[in-house]
């Protein structure tokens, strides 16, 4: 069990949200199955990603 990091870093946590949600509700679409878990992180330049459990 691993975490898999989206390779892009936004500037605000909605921003990041948005594509957490959307990785929960249409994971499919960037060819992962439902993942188990999906969590918004933030750097330490203080951006935010998306970080997901396959």
């Amino acid at each position: 069990m691993h975490w898999v990091y989206f390779s892009k870093l936004y500037l605000t946590k909605f921003q990041a949200g948005c594509l957490a949600k959307r990785l929960e509700e249409d994971g499919w679409i960037y060819g992962f199955d439902d993942p188990r878990m999906v969590e918004v992180y933030r750097s330490r330049r203080g951006r935010y990603g998306v970080r997901f459990i396959p």
